[in-house]
This record gives structure tokens, C-alpha cells and sequence, in this order.
């Protein structure tokens, strides 16, 4: 046992840097808001510059096979909490606090105000999700699923009227009943296999007896249920679109962050203990993770087209977003995960950019302008032309129109922007599957299914640009610089993906081609070496 390396603990970093902040926080009165801002801010920053460094060192060899192993407590694996830093969690590190700071520097001048542990809450949902990307068991994984969800109770009811009441009780009985679903899963598999530490287990259900395997199945699906709740997948993610509406904008766009991570528990763990080849257990339940990811694209792409509210469409188009991963992950084909985590990415952009600009966009429409615009579409009535008399732009309108078209090309996935690129990706990897073998019938209905998906996102989002931006008749409206500087960011970022979409594939790449080595996990985390214990005065 010998001392790790200084840089070896900032794997603790993402975890107790917004625990520490949240503590700090909690006893802050409402007065003090410029301090509790500013403690917070510097918080996600430092997120930030961690999840930056944690990306350098998984993929540039300070790693061996880009892992980081951090085992706590003096305890070696699998008694130890473990927690492993892979290219794909610093890439979800770094997500995490780019939304994270889009959010909170949204919030600053409204939304942070209203309640009083605004900002606790948001450090504590921080830290849970942090936890979620980085530990390597599944009861740390339940542990840190129960903050997550504890510090999103409070924040949806956060600025609480009615609709926001019976959306946060929804939310809150929904993922009561999915944490219970997530503990008898975890029971189910330590009674089979005697363990929760992921590797540990990988390699256990690789030698597991015939008569064991059924147990450790209705475990394993016990505990995707769970994973699949909060993944949104039909019929399950019922609940989102109605959160999504009701929740606060800074709120709703770290929802879109939470969703994922459901989807991230799903493909971690599935392509780590179920991967094919993995004892009896392998290839378990890919089939249903691709066809109910396919009815899931389907059941998102009927409630956008049926969906006039802003809130509710963005929610409807996280869930084809989420039922999209969920099938890649089930299709089994390292090239399309690849795709499938370009998308991911861009998509969580781009919805949580809308979900910041509905509010501003909601300042145009008057309820009787909206009234109008439903009445002239309806019976086709059409305005007067008028002799052009060279009225200018205002710069929030302009800014308005431009971000929400931004948002929209992203969404449908339109070129030029990310999500032209990834579902480009998506095809080019389902069309070219290696290995000289042809196109499976479940990857042509895939495609059908996205470019179907495309084409209602494409009719939605014009729908409602043209009510809002041509027949609604608003005047201009006020902006501060802290609403406007994040959705610009969060649209900047979409427009760095394409231009940089080559780097970010090989990364990416990389990324996809280390999670389909299980062997590599199991190896680094069993065989890593423990946090040296503080020197006693009475050692020998």
C-alpha cells in the first residue's frame, strides 16, 4: 500500500466540492444573496476546471487504459467505495458543469431570489449527479440517486404555484416508487452474487451457475425499471412532459441532465455485466432496450406533433431523445454508441437552451395575441398586405428568433448545426455495421423511426414559431444580460460541436471503444491500489 498521487484525489473533487458549498450555504439567509451566489458560482466553476483536467488525464495516458481508480476508506475492492473516472464520466463531469453554470447564471436575478436554499438545493443536485457519473457501486449508485432526487424534489417546487404543486407531487410519487424498484433490485443481485461493486460483479456473473441466473435476471430488471423511469422510456416516462412544464426554467434544464443519467446507469451497466460473451448472462435484455427505445421515439414524436404548449413539446423531445440512446445502447454496436454519445450531448444542449428561452419567449405572447393566432391559423384567415414602411429588428427579437431557430435545426436535427451531425452519425454507423454483415431490419426501422421524429420536430417547432415570432403582433421585449448570456452559451456550444465535430467523434470514439472493455474495468478496479491510512503512534 503506498501513497497515490495528489492528482489521483480530484477524482473526489465533482463530489465534495458542491457537498462542502451546499453545507456552507444552508445557514445563508435570504439577504446575503450576493454571497450566496458568488460561493456558488465559484463552485461550479471549479466543477468545471476539475471535469477539464479529469478529460486531459483519461485521454492523454496519464491512466493506464484511461481509467482512474480512486478506493477510499483504506479498504481495497470490492469493499471499498470506489469511484472511476473513464473518458465517458469526465465527458458527463464537464456536461454536468457547463449546465450547470448556464442554469445558475440564468437564475441570478429572479429565480435563485424567490426561495430561500435555492442554492443549496442546486450544489446538493450538483454533488448527486457527480456522484452518479463517477462511483462503482450500486448502493453508492442508490446513494447518490437519493440526493439527485431529494435536492430535485425541492427545486421543482421551487417558486411554487398550482401547476407546479400537482406536477412536483406526480414527480415525487413517481420516484418514490422507483427508488423503492431501485432497492429491491440492488437486494435481489447482492443475494445472488454476493457483491455490489460493479467490476467485482462483472466478473462474478461471468462464472455464475445455471441455477443462480434467474434470480440475478428479475434483479437486474428490477433494477432497470428504475433506471428506465427516470430514462423516461414508454410507458414509463409519462410524468416528464408535465414536470418539464411546470418546473422553473433553470430547474427544467437541469431536468433534461437528469434524465440522462438514468440512460448512463443503463449503458454502464449493461455493457459491463451484460455484455455478449459474458458468461449465461450475456447479451440479457438488449432486445427490450431497442424496441422499447423504438416505441419510445414513437410515443415522443406523437406528443410533440399533439402538443401546443412550449413546455410540453420540449419534454416530449427529451423523451425521443432518451428513447434514441436507449436503442442505440440496445442495437449492441460500439460505432453506433459512438454516434449515440455525440447525440446525447447535443441534444441535452439544445433542449436546455429552449427550456431557458421559452420564458423569455412567453414575454411576446399576450394571452389574447395567442387567442389570435390559433383563430387566424384555424380558419385560414391572412393579414392585409401592407406597403413595406422599413421597420427595424429590435436586438431581442432578433436574438429571440435566432436562438429559438438555433434550438429548433438542433432538435429536428437540421443541418448545419450538432444534431444534423449526429443523427448523420447515427446513420452512417447503422449502415456500415463491419464486418461485411447487412443492415439488420431493427436498424432500418431505427432510421425510419429518426427521421420520422425529425420531420414532427421539424412541423412543431414551426408551428409554434410562426404563432409566437409572425402572428402573435407582441412588441419587443425586455432581456436582462444574465437571461440572455446563457442561452447564447448554451447555443455557442452547439455551434463549437459542429464545427469541432471530428476531435469530438475520435474522443468520442475512444470513449465507446473503452466501455465495450470490460475486462479493462475489472482488472483496474480490483487490482488498484488503496488510499493510504493516516500513520499511528502506536504502530509497530
Amino acid at each position: 500500500m503506498t501513497a497515490l498521487p495528489w492528482m489521483q484525489h480530484l477524482l473526489l473533487v465533482p463530489i465534495l466540492l458542491p457537498l462542502l458549498c451546499g453545507a456552507v450555504l444552508a445557514p445563508l439567509t435570504q439577504g446575503r444573496h450576493g454571497l450566496k451566489f458568488a460561493l456558488g458560482y465559484a463552485s461550479v466553476l471549479g466543477m468545471l476546471a476539475t471535469s477539464l483536467v479529469l478529460i486531459a488525464m483519461t485521454d492523454g495516458g496519464y491512466w493506464q487504459d484511461g481509467i482512474g481508480v480512486y478506493v477510499a476508506a483504506d479498504w481495497a475492492a470490492p469493499f471499498g467505495i470506489a469511484l472511476v473516472a473513464d473518458r465517458l464520466a469526465a465527458l458527463l463531469l464537464l456536461l454536468t458543469a457547463l449546465l450547470g453554470l448556464a442554469a445558475l447564471h440564468f437564475a441570478m436575478m429572479r429565480w435563485s431570489r424567490i426561495g430561500v436554499h435555492f442554492h443549496t438545493l442546486f450544489q446538493f443536485l450538483l454533488m448527486g449527479i457527480n456522484g452518479a457519473f463517477l462511483t462503482h457501486d450500486l448502493f453508492n449508485l442508490f446513494v447518490f440517486f437519493e440526493v439527485m432526487l431529494a435536492a430535485s424534489y425541492g427545486l421543482v417546487l421551487h417558486g411554487y404555484n398550482a401547476e407546479r404543486l400537482r406536477a412536483s407531487l406526480q414527480y415525487i410519487a413517481v420516484n418514490l416508487a422507483a427508488s423503492l424498484l431501485f432497492l429491491l433490485g440492488t437486494a435481489l443481485i447482492y443475494a445472488t452474487a454476493g457483491t455490489l461493486n460493479m467490476a467485482d460483479l462483472a466478473a462474478r456473473i461471468a462464472t455464475l451457475p445455471a441455477h443462480d441466473a434467474g434470480l440475478l435476471k428479475i434483479g437486474a430488471a428490477v433494477l432497470a425499471l428504475a433506471f428506465l423511469i427516470k430514462s423516461a422510456m414508454w410507458p414509463l416516462g409519462f410524468w416528464l412532459p408535465t414536470t418539464y412544464a411546470a418546473a422553473s426554467p433553470p430547474v427544467a434544464a437541469l431536468l433534461v441532465l437528469m434524465t440522462k443519467v438514468g440512460t448512463y446507469a443503463i449503458l454502464r451497466l449493461w455493457l459491463l455485466l451484460f455484455a455478449p460473451g459474458n458468461g449465461i448472462l450475456g447479451g440479457f435484455g438488449y432486445d427490450a432496450l431497442l424496441w422499447g427505445g423504438m416505441v419510445t421515439i414513437v410515443f415522443g414524436t406523437a406528443g410533440m406533433l399533439a402538443s401546443d404548449g412550449a413546455g410540453r413539446m420540449a419534454g416530449y423531445a427529451a423523451t425521443v431523445s432518451s428513447g434514441t440512446l436507449l436503442a442505440a445502447v440496445g442495437y449492441g454496436q460500439a460505432s453506433l454508441v459512438t454516434a449515440a454519445l455525440y447525440y446525447l450531448v447535443g441534444s441535452t444542449l439544445a433542449i436546455a437552451a429552449f427550456l431557458l428561452l421559452i420564458e423569455l419567449i412567453d414575454r411576446i405572447r399576450t394571452p389574447g395575441s395567442a387567442v389570435l393566432a390559433v383563430t387566424m391559423e384555424a380558419w385560414a384567415v391572412e393579414d392585409a398586405p401592407v406597403e413595406p414602411v422599413g421597420r427595424g429588428i429590435p436586438a431581442a427579437m432578433a436574438f429571440l428568433s435566432l436562438s429559438f431557430l438555433a434550438c429548433a435545426l438542433t432538435i429536428a436535427g437540421l443541418p448545419p448545426l450538432s444534431g444534423f451531425v449526429a443523427k448523420f452519425g447515427l446513420f452512417h454507423a447503422l449502415l456500415n455495421p463491419g464486418g461485411g454483415a447487412p443492415v439488420r431490419t431493427a436498424g432500418w426501422v431505427l432510421m425510419a423511426l429518426v427521421i420520422a421524429s425529425g420531420l414532427v420536430a421539424v412541423l412543431s417547432m414551426m408551428r409554434f414559431g410562426v404563432r409566437t415570432f409572425w402572428a402573435s403582433g407582441g412588441g419587443a421585449p425586455r432581456l436582462h444580460r444574465s437571461e440572455v448570456v446563457p442561452v447564447a452559451f448554451l447555443v455557442g456550444l452547439s455551434v463549437f460541436m459542429t464545427v469541432q465535430a471530428s476531435p469530438i467523434f475520435a474522443f468520442l470514439g475512444r470513449a465507446s471503444a473503452g466501455i465495450h472493455r470490460p475486462g479493462d474495468y475489472v482488472a483496474r478496479v480490483l487490482h488498484a491500489p488503496v488510499v493510504a491510512a493516516p500513520a499511528r503512534e502506536d504502530a509497530r
